[in-house]
């Protein structure tokens, strides 16, 4: 068996926990080399090509497609042409666990009960069962052990059913046993199943006095006929009033097969009625980490903000200057604002910093490594510039390009995005003026940077117009403190508004 080696599921980065596999790149049966992309992982954050450890030829796929499975699980088996299947599973029952390979094999079906003789005699067992009845089978009667690999709902199912979960094999992960799975054990074997109806749920209704809401006469008529609360109505009218639509709307909420009037009178039942008005979509592993990681930054941070105006008229001129003279070099806000922000860290290097949540203590960082915040259709990722304080904007600028276009196509690197020391969302591209950030854990503050636009400001008794963006400071107060951030955009105004110094 030395010949045989085992293919497992890479771990990218600290964070790392589980993995995906959403697409085979190689087919069983074909050599690869040392290097060569073999399948597509998707972990958190990034769906990245998985390169092969060695050389080899492979020969059994372990984890099917859109299987997720923890970091150091199979995923296949190498080994050369002249090694026995015999050999590879002799092989995987070693190493694979039992759990695994149950997951792993075809589903058998639960042998239904043999014939008996053609006339049984009567007993009340054998008696019909009433319509709307779960019906077992004796094949599959026993008692559920304490032990059963099954989910909770397929435990109870089974115990009021009097099922031996041993007889299923499972589907879920791992081979855990499903309330769907032990459904198809009774089906095949000639038994029957019956689901109660889900409960039907309706919305609450408002009891609050409505006469003060703001309603059209004809739709407070509407509503008082149908016995509608106006709290209970959305306003869309002119001038912020319940108007008819909304009426009719409220009461197809409460009434989701209600008939709507048609314009010529007739009633019309609404098509879809009585089904579900919207979709049940999971949420991606990415999603998923993002809520993970932001509910436990927003319940562990103590979180406070800071907000400055930063005036950027000389900015966008030095930017025009050096985008018009300068050949291949096309800069954005945003590059200056990641060099102001390195900059600044360098100038107040308390802000540089994390904390451990497991030592208590906070890290204290010698380079700018700052996180830029990009948007994604499956969510949000943080790309990292590294040593963004020793580079020049133009070497910012194409940092930036390179990790965004990275980004977008899933192929980011786990260093390029794991590790920052600071993180820029900057929001201003969507015409957004200001808004606040929840800290990137385990770093300690975050900049949201809104849109730059004209307004009016006092300069020398007059009123003039100057281009001003608000950016708002999200600090961690367990290890900064209110004047440590206000020093802080202080530095950062000073590098903003004289743009000039992050050129020396």
């Amino acid at each position: 068996m030395s010949k045989i080696n085992l293919i497992e599921v890479p771990k990218w980065g600290l964070s790392m926990e589980e993995g995906t596999i959403t697409r085979w790149l190689v087919a069983e049966g074909t050599r690869f080399r040392k290097g060569d992309p073999i399948c597509e992982v998707e972990t958190s954050k990034i769906t990245n090509e998985m390169e092969a450890p060695f050389d080899g030829v492979l020969r059994r796929v372990v984890a099917r497609e859109g299987e997720t499975l923890p970091v150091g699980a199979p995923m296949a088996v190498s080994a050369e042409e002249d090694v026995a299947d015999s050999e590879i599973d002799a092989f995987l029952s070693q190493r694979v666990p039992t759990a695994d390979r149950a997951a792993q094999a075809p589903a058998q079906h639960v042998p239904a009960p043999e014939p008996g003789p053609a006339h049984p005699p009567a007993s009340p067992a054998s008696a019909p069962a009433p319509a709307g009845t779960t019906v077992v089978p004796e094949v599959l009667k026993g008692t559920v052990n304490g032990d059963a690999f099954a989910t909770p709902r397929a435990v109870r199912f089974a115990t009021e059913q009097g099922i031996e979960l041993a007889k299923i094999p499972g589907s879920g992960r791992l081979g855990r046993v499903s309330l769907e799975d032990v459904h198809n054990a009774i089906r095949d074997a000639g038994g029957s199943v019956t689901t109660p109806p889900a409960p039907r749920r309706t919305a609450p209704r408002s009891t609050q006095d409505d006469s003060c809401v703001d309603a059209t006469p004809v739709a407070r008529r509407l509503a008082a006929n149908l016995g509608i609360n106006l709290h209970d109505c959305r306003a869309t009218g002119s001038r912020g009033r319940v108007c008819v639509a909304d009426v009719r709307e409220a009461e197809r909420k409460f009434n989701p097969n209600v008939s709507i009037a048609a314009p010529d009178g007739n009633s019309t039942t609404p098509p879809g009625a009585g089904a579900p008005a919207f979709e049940s979509v999971p949420l991606s592993s990415m999603r998923r980490a993002i809520g993970q990681r932001l509910q436990a930054s927003k319940r562990n941070s103590p979180h406070f903000r800071l907000s400055v105006d930063l005036e950027i008229d000389d900015l966008l001129a030095l930017r025009k200057q050096i985008n018009a003279t300068v050949p291949a070099v096309k800069l954005s806000v945003n590059d200056f604002v990641v060099k102001a922000c390195a900059s600044a860290l360098r100038a107040v290097p308390e802000v540089n910093v994390q904390f451990d949540e497991e030592s208590q203590s906070v890290l204290q960082h010698s380079a700018a490594d700052i996180s830029v915040a990009v948007a994604l259709p499956s969510g949000l990722i943080t790309p990292i510039v590294r040593g963004a304080d020793t580079k020049s904007l133009a070497e910012i600028s194409e940092s930036v390009r390179s990790l965004v276009t990275k980004a977008k196509a899933g192929t980011l690197k786990s260093d390029e995005f794991q590790g920052g020391t600071f993180t820029i969302s900057n929001l201003g591209m969507y015409g957004v003026r200001e808004f606040d950030a929840i800290i990137n854990p385990p770093q300690a503050a975050i900049l949201a940077v809104g849109a730059g636009e004209q307004r009016a400001v006092v300069r020398d008794g007059q009123l003039v117009a100057r281009t001003l963006v608000t950016a708002t400071l999200s600090c961690d107060h367990r290890v900064i403190d209110g004047a440590l951030g206000a020093r802080f955009l202080q530095e950062l105004k000073r590098f903003v508004e004289s743009p000039a110094l992050m050129l020396v």
